[in-house]
This record gives C-alpha cells, structure tokens and sequence, in this order.
C-alpha cells in the first residue's frame, strides 16, 4: 500500500459529492425495482380483467377463447387451435423457454454451479414441492381429485420477484437470490412433473424428429453467422414434433434453452468491441458500425442475449395473455359455496400456503440450525419465513396444471378459486412477516455489527490472526477515497506493527467506477494464485488504468500463471466470491467506501491513522457486544 497524505477531519467536498452520487445510485437501483414490479402488476391487472369479464360477459369470455384459429396450407398441412390452446401451447412455450434459459444459466455461472452454495435453496426447493403435493392429497383423499397434486408444487417466479420488489424487507438482496435459485430448482421440478404426470396420447416416434432437431439446436452454436435464423426454424420444428408426440409443447421450449450456450463474457472480446467502437467514433461508416456492434454482440453469450430480447415480452405479453384467458374463473353465489366447501379448493389453498411455509421455512430452519449449507448476513429465520410465504403465490403454472390435471368444469372452477385465494393469502401474510420483521430488527442488524465473521479460510487478511487489532475494510479498488484510507492503515499497520489485522471485503460501485466490478473479480483471480494483496496494490497504484489489457499486463508484471488467471476470470466461484461481499455489504447498510470495522463495529469519523489508532485503542478498552 502507497503513503499518503492524510484526510482531514473537515469534510472534503468531493467525499460529498462522491456520497451524494452513491445516494443517487441508490436511488436508480430502487427505480430499477419498481421496474420488476410492472409485470407483477400487469399479471395482477390481467387476472381481474379476465375475473370481472367471466362474471359479466355472459358467456362471451369462453366464447372468445375458444374461438378457432387455423393456420397451415391447402387440406393436409392445417393447424387447428383455439385461441385459448394458442396462448397455452404456442406462446407458453416462449415463456418455458425462458424459464429453460434461466436454468441453464444458473447452472453454468449462476447459483447453482457449486453444491456447496446450491445446497440451501435446492433442498428448500424440495421440501417446498413434496410438502405441498403430501398436504393436498391428504386433503382431497376420496375426492377422485388426487391426482391433481401437482397444481400446488410451483411458486410462480414472476409475480415472486414483483411481489419481493413491492413489499420485500430492507436490503433483500440475499433473500432475493436465494428465492431465485429456489425458483429455478422449483421450475426444474415443476416440468418434469408435468412431462411426466400431465402427458396423455404418448407416441414416441415424433420425439425421433425432436431428438434431431435438438442436435441442429446444440450445433448451430459452431456456425460463424446467421445464427438466429437457424435457431429459429429448428426451435419450430422441434416444438411440432413435441406437440405431435403428445408430449406438452410448452416443454420444447425447455428443451431448446437447455442447449443455448451460456459463458461469462471474455474480457478481451469486450475490450476488442471497445476498440471497434472507437475507431467508429473517429471514422465514422456503416463498416466499422456493423463490426462494433457484431462484435459486442458477440462477446455476450446467446443465452444472455435472449433472456434479455424475450423477457419484456414475457412479462408484459405472454404472462397477462396468459392470465386473460385462464383466469377467468365464474364467482357466482353457487360457486363460491361449492368452492367454501370443497375439499379441492381447500387442498390447494392449504397445500400452496400453509405447505410452502412448512416446507421451505421448515426445511432452511432445520439446515441453519444444524449448520447445515451456507446462508450468509441477511438471510435470517424472519426473512426465511416471509421468503416461504410469498413460495405460496402458485399462479401461473398452478393455474396451467388445472387444465391438465381436471376435466371437469366446476372442478376446474372450484381449483382457479383455491389458486386464486391461496395467492392472495400468500401475499398478505408474507407481507405481515416482512413488515413485523423489519419493525422489530435487532441493532445489530442495523450494520453498526460486523455481519460476517472474519474466516481466515475466506477473506483475504493481513496481519496474525491473534492480532487484538482488526480492521476490515468494504472498498472500491477505483475509489479515490479507499486509496487514501488505504495509506492511512498503512500507517496505522507501520506503528502497530503484529498488533493489527487487516482485511479487505469488495464493495464496488458499479454505477461510478465501470472497472471496479472486474477489478474485484480480477483480485480473486490472483487470490487463487496467492498474490491478493499485491494485485491490490497494483490495482491502487494505477486507478485510472483497469482495463480488461491492464488487467492482463499487472499479471504478468506479478509473475502470475496468465493462462490460468485468464480461466479463472470467468470461474463461477470467482464472480460468486465479490457477489457475497457486495451482498453482505448491502445486507449492512453500506451504501458509501470506504467502510471500514474497528473490532468488529462500523466506524464512524475520520479515517485518518491517528484517528483510527485511537478508535482500536477505544475498542479494547470498552468492547462492546
């Protein structure tokens, strides 16, 4: 670490600035939530839409969806649908399909790339699909109806987030990523169910056609261009076969995201596309704008791309539609009392809210009780427990099992009635739970306590770990202000000497400082060949200089294995080491760097070293709790 002058206890008008910017920053990531809110509402407004116009629209609601709609050429190649099968079958499979990339993703660079991680939400997820399904058929035993377990095993991701986004708890971050890996396990779950349970009129010869049509899918990846268009057409053919085999559409979307290659993007093609860009903007001509932006492009993976084209048109088309033309559930008198009293409707209403809780709150209380997996600050019982409630709100695919599963009419109705409420319920009570736990957090949830202790095995320390002096720093590897307060504890290391314990935790601010994230994936890389610290220091001493070149010129100045630190640039567990910290971060309130811990508790003040010398001598004297 450098020598530096020391910052002044009078407020520098930068710091100022640079805190009011982070304000700011805050404040676009909250707009950026109540983004996700709008296709939660949009689902909300859909279903009342289709409720209101069942109830009054005297028969025209299933009129108008079972209106047919044939498409095809001359008498032998015609495709009869009703606009109701249409949404169900056709445009359903775009929104599995989605759902199939999100699982591939988290697999390959996501959440659940490491057992070690995944351990927590994917048996969470477990209990939360056979705890309900063990519920309802207790419930509806006798009833002719136990077959249709499997409208109440699926948490509906999208009105999840939104519904996370609108009444979550403060500093959800870490509840929302462990909802979201449970999503995907509970989606996984959810689809072989259906694959293997709802599948009727089996004939596994146009499977054959699919099998081929998967290949072209998976090999198209090795075509230098056109790419879309090929995709596209197997993506059809592939979606016939299945229909044509019996075997629900909806699940060749599956099928096909499962085989769209997901990689984290290559620093060096990023840097390539940058170089592109710029030669655009010195010469301007439809040439090197073609190639700037294919070579963008190009640096993201296929899978990233169509997550990000289709998902507005999954959360503001495809899931309203699909709301509109099966929710829209008759509320007359005589089926509300038939629902009041109907083992179906209970069986659901029990099995998606009541089972959820019991079986995802159950499940994590068990496994933090016994230490079992790892939960990280913020993921506490409360928020566990308002996170199980919310698993109740089984819409979407709930309310697409009901016409699997029941043939019959005024079941079916008696069923939407059990989706519906227990969706309502779920949301009411979880917003309960996050409320009461918000208002009777402990102080030491504040973030004025450490959450995460110090693990030598873990965090990057320097200094004895016996040391009765400890700092701990969240910084910013671009900041000005953590390369200022990095010469100060440097000074206070210089007159302490063993005495002190550094450690270094990522809290980069991604919307200033563009390099700082890959600057901290970056330090991880070269942890893992020993040389943390003076990576950092490399990093220190040349801010404005972190380009994904930079970057690979300071590893080879320290000597590093260039190959292998290049590989572990795009290693899971890389990027998964910074998202804990920023994580944790959030989970404490940190929204400024450099926050630094004195033993243990948040420093407030001047970071200069006779202050902070001061603080550690503070702190042994009148330890606190």
């Amino acid at each position: 670490m450098q020598q530096l002058t020391l910052i002044q206890q009078s407020p520098d008008p930068e710091q100022v600035e640079a805190r009011t910017r982070t304000r700011r920053s805050i404040a676009e990531k909250i707009r950026a939530m109540g983004r996700n809110r709008i296709g939660a509402l949009l689902l909300l407004l859909a279903t009342v839409v289709a409720i209101v116009w069942a109830n009054v629209g005297a028969g025209s609601y299933e009129a108008f969806w079972e209106t047919h709609l044939t498409i095809g050429f001359g008498d032998d190649l015609q495709l009869d649908f009703t606009l109701h099968a249409l949404v169900n079958d056709a445009l359903m499979a775009i929104f599995f399909f989605t759902v199939g990339l999100e699982v591939r993703r988290e697999f390959a660079i996501g959440e659940l790339t490491s057992w070690s991680r995944a351990m927590v939400p994917v048996i969470a997820a477990v209990a939360g699909l056979a705890v309900p399904a063990l519920l309802f058929v207790l419930i509806v035993m006798g009833t002719g109806h136990e077959g249709a377990w499997g409208i109440v095993i699926s948490t509906d991701t999208a009105f999840l987030v939104g519904a996370l986004a609108l009444i979550g708890p403060r500093a959800p971050g870490r509840l929302r990523v462990f909802l979201l890996a449970l999503a995907v396990v509970d989606d996984i779950g959810a689809l072989s169910i259906i694959a293997l349970v709802y599948t009727e009129d089996f004939n596994p010869w146009p499977l054959l056609i699919a099998a081929v049509g998967l290949a072209g899918v998976y090999f198209t990846r090795y075509l230098r261009g056109g790419r879309g268009p090929v995709y596209a057409t197997l993506a059809i053919i592939v979606w016939l076969a299945f229909l044509a085999s019996g075997v629900h559409p909806t699940l060749a979307g599956v099928a096909i995201a499962l085989l769209v290659p997901v990689y984290r993007p290559d620093r060096r093609d990023v840097e390539h596309a940058l170089d592109l860009a710029r030669t655009f903007r010195q010469s301007p001509n439809t040439e090197y704008a073609r190639a700037a932006a294919n070579s963008l492009r190009e640096s993201i993976s296929i899978n990233e791309r169509l997550q990000t084209a289709y998902a507005p048109y999954v959360a503001y088309v495809i899931l309203p539609l699909f709301a509109l033309a099966n929710a829209g559930v008759e509320l007359s008198p005589e089926i509300l009392a038939a629902a009041l009293v109907s083992p179906l409707t209970w069986g659901i209403v029990v099995g998606l809210v009541a089972g959820k809780l019991l079986g995802v709150f159950g499940s994590t209380a068990i496994m933090k009780a016994f230490r079992v997996g790892e939960f990280g600050p913020g993921l506490t019982l409360d928020r566990l427990a308002g996170g199980a409630a919310l698993c109740g709100i089984g819409f979407t695919i709930s309310l697409f099992i009901v016409q699997l599963a029941i043939d019959d009419e005024g079941a079916q109705n008696e069923a939407r009635v059990g989706v519906l409420a227990a969706s309502v319920i779920a949301f009411v009570l979880a917003t309960a739970i996050f409320r009461i736990s918000d208002a009777f957090r402990p102080g030491e949830e504040t973030g004025q306590t450490l959450a995460r202790p110090i693990d030598p095995k873990r965090d990057h320390v320097f200094g004895p770990d016996d040391a009765p002096f400890t700092i701990v720093e969240y910084g910013d590897f671009q900041c000005g202000f953590c390369l200022k307060a990095s010469g100060s504890i440097q000074e206070v290391k210089a007159e302490l000497g063993d005495r002190l314990r550094y450690v270094w935790r990522h809290a980069p601010l991604t919307q200033y400082h563009p390099n700082a994230l890959a600057g901290a994936e970056a330090s991880e890389a070269a942890a893992k060949q020993g040389k943390f610290f003076e990576f950092e220091r490399g990093l220190f001493a040349d801010q404005d200089n972190q380009r994904p070149s930079d970057i690979m010129r300071l590893a080879a100045d320290l000597g590093l294995d260039v190959e292998k630190f290049e590989r572990d640039l795009t290693a899971p567990d890389v990027a998964g080491r910074v998202r804990d910290d920023m994580l944790d971060a959030e989970a404490m309130g940190i929204n400024a760097v450099p926050t630094l811990f004195i033993n243990g508790r948040r420093h407030v003040g001047p970071y200069d070293s006779a202050s902070l010398i001061r603080a550690l001598e503070a702190s042994v004297r009148s330890p606190q709790d």
